[in-house]
C-alpha cells in the first residue's frame, strides 16, 4: 500500500485531507509541525508523498521541502499555500516541490496532484524519445547537462522556460520533459504565441461560448482545454502582448479558464512550459513583458547550447541528417569528405541545427558521385562573410584596412554594422521565397511578427 505524510497544523484540514487519501487506497501518517514531519521523515519509514502547509507553528515549510529535496530525492513532496500568496508556491518549486495547491483546498485538484506524483517515472532513467532512442543527439558536455536538467524538471510540475538561439532545440526540449514526466500519457499542444492575431488570442487560449460572437456556431475549447492533463508548450512567449500576458497570469496562478461568452470559471490541469529566444529579463526591463508573469515562468530555467558551443556533435547531427533525408531513396546517404567536415565544424551556425538541415538539403542536390564537397556545401566561414561585407573590403580599403575613424574590420558604430548584416539577411532571405514573408521567416528561424516587425525597422519595403 501507498504511504502518504501529510503536515498541518489545522486539524480539520488534516481530518479533510486524510479521508480523501484513505478513500484512494492510501495509507497516511500526520504531522502538525516542522520538528515532528522531519522526525517522521527521517524515522525509516518509506513515503511515496509528503504534502505539508507551507505555514507551521515551528517555522517554514520550505524546510521539509529543502530536506527533502537534499535528503529524499525520490520522494515528491508538494505544498499547501494561501491563496493568493504566489512567492510561497514559486519559492517552493525552486526549492524543488514536485507542485502545489492553493487554500481552500479543492479535492478534486488534490486526487489529480496525488495521482499524478504516485505515477512519476524513476529517477536516473534519461530522456528517452519514443522508441527508447536518445532525441538528443550529440554527447558533448554541454547535451549532457541538458540530458540531466530535462530528467530532474520532469519529475516535478514547475513552470519551465527554455532559452535558446532560434533552431537550437527548444521545443525538442519541451517534448522531452513532457514525455519523461507525469504526463506523458496527456496531450502535448505547441502554441506559437508570434503566430495568433492580437484579437483571436483569448478565444484561442480559454476557448468560446455559442453566440459569444459573430460566427461562433457552437461551443470550441481552447488551447487550455485541449492540453488538459497534459503540458501546453508557449513558443515565443515574448510575443505576448501585456492585455494577454495579464490574463495567462491569472489562470496560471488560479489554475481556472473562462470561456469568452461564459460566467463560470472551469479548472485547468495543464503544466506550463514556455520559450523563447529572445532575453526575457530584458524584455521585463524594457516594460515589454510582465515581471509578475515572468516570475511564474521562469521557475526553472533550462538553456539549449547552440551548435557552435557544441561543434563536436556536428558529425553527429550531419550524419542523422543525411540518413533521414536519404531514407526513401535508391542510392543511399552519401559521405561527407573530410574537407566538407571541417568547414562545417568551423562554421558559426547562426541558425543552429535548422541551419545545418538547409545546408545539407542544397548540398544533397548538389552532390554527385556519393560525396559532398566544400564547395557543394557553398558555405564560407561567418567571420569572411562579415568582413566581405563592410564597406572598403575591396581594392579601395588600403593599407591595414583602416579608414577614416575606427578600427580595422568595424569602420562604424556596431549598432549599425548589425543592422547592415540584418538587412541583408532579411532581403536575401526574402529573395529566396520571392518575397513571401511568411516562408522568408521560416528559413530565418524567426516569427512573421518578428520579420514585419524588423522590416519595418530597417525601412525594407
Amino acid at each position: 500500500m501507498r504511504h502518504v505524510l501529510i503536515v498541518d497544523d489545522e486539524a480539520h484540514i488534516l481530518e479533510l485531507i486524510e479521508l480523501t487519501l484513505l478513500r484512494m487506497g492510501l495509507e497516511v501518517d500526520r504531522a502538525m509541525n516542522v520538528a515532528e514531519a522531519l522526525e517522521r521523515l527521517q524515522g525509516g519509514t518509506h513515503y511515496d508523498l509528503c504534502l505539508t502547509d507551507m505555514r507551521l507553528p515551528d517555522g517554514d515549510g520550505l524546510r521539509i521541502v529543502e530536506h527533502v529535496s537534499q535528503s529524499i530525492r525520490d520522494l515528491p513532496v508538494a505544498v499547501i499555500t494561501a491563496h493568493g500568496n504566489a512567492e510561497n508556491a514559486v519559492a517552493a518549486l525552486k526549492a524543488g516541490a514536485f507542485d502545489y495547491l492553493v487554500k481552500p483546498v479543492s479535492l478534486d485538484q488534490l486526487r489529480t496532484l496525488v495521482k499524478s506524483a504516485l505515477s512519476l517515472p524513476q529517477q536516473g532513467a534519461g530522456p528517452k524519445a519514443a522508441g527508447g532512442e536518445n532525441a538528443l543527439i550529440g554527447e558533448s558536455q554541454p547535451i549532457q547537462h541538458v540530458r540531466h536538467l530535462i530528467d530532474k524538471v520532469a519529475r516535478s510540475e514547475a513552470p519551465v522556460h527554455v532559452t535558446g538561439e532560434s533552431g537550437s532545440g527548444k521545443e525538442l526540449a519541451a517534448r522531452l520533459i513532457h514525455r519523461n514526466g507525469v504526463r506523458r500519457d496527456g496531450a502535448f499542444i505547441a502554441v506559437n504565441c508570434g503566430a495568433i492575431p492580437e484579437s483571436l488570442m483569448e478565444s484561442e487560449f480559454f476557448g468560446y461560448r455559442k453566440g459569444a460572437f459573430t460566427g461562433a456556431e457552437s461551443d470550441r475549447d481552447g488551447f487550455f482545454q485541449v492540453a488538459h492533463g497534459g503540458t501546453l508548450f508557449l513558443d515565443e512567449v515574448a510575443d505576448l502582448p501585456l492585455a494577454m500576458q495579464v490574463k495567462l497570469l491569472r489562470v496560471i496562478q488560479e489554475k481556472k479558464v473562462r470561456k469568452v461568452g461564459s460566467t463560470q470559471e472551469e479548472p485547468v490541469d495543464v503544466r506550463i512550459i514556455s520559450a523563447t529566444h529572445q532575453n526575457l529579463a530584458s524584455c521585463v526591463e524594457a516594460g515589454r513583458f510582465r515581471h509578475d508573469l515572468f516570475y511564474r515562468l521562469n521557475v526553472i530555467e533550462l538553456r539549449m547550447p547552440s551548435l557552435r558551443d557544441r561543434r563536436e556533435d556536428v558529425p553527429v547531427f550531419a550524419a542523422a541528417i543525411l540518413e533521414r533525408m536519404t531514407r526513401s531513396m535508391a542510392h543511399g546517404r552519401p559521405e561527407l569528405d573530410a574537407g566538407a567536415m571541417k568547414l562545417l565544424q568551423r562554421y558559426d551556425f547562426p541558425g543552429n541545427v535548422r541551419e545545418l538541415e538547409n545546408i545539407l538539403e542544397r548540398a544533397l542536390a548538389l552532390c554527385s558521385n556519393g560525396r559532398i564537397t566544400e564547395e557543394d556545401l557553398q558555405l564560407r566561414p561567418l567571420e569572411t562573410a562579415y568582413r566581405d561585407s563592410e564597406p572598403g573590403a575591396g581594392a579601395g580599403a588600403g593599407a591595414g584596412g583602416s579608414g577614416g575613424g575606427g578600427s580595422a574590420g568595424h569602420k562604424w558604430p556596431l549598432q549599425e554594422f548589425l543592422d547592415r548584416t540584418e538587412k541583408e539577411a532579411i532581403l536575401d532571405a526574402l529573395e529566396k521565397t520571392r518575397f513571401n514573408r511568411t516562408a522568408a521567416a521560416k528559413l530565418l528561424g524567426i516569427t512573421f511578427r518578428s520579420i514585419r516587425y524588423r522590416m519595418e525597422r530597417l525601412g525594407i519595403e
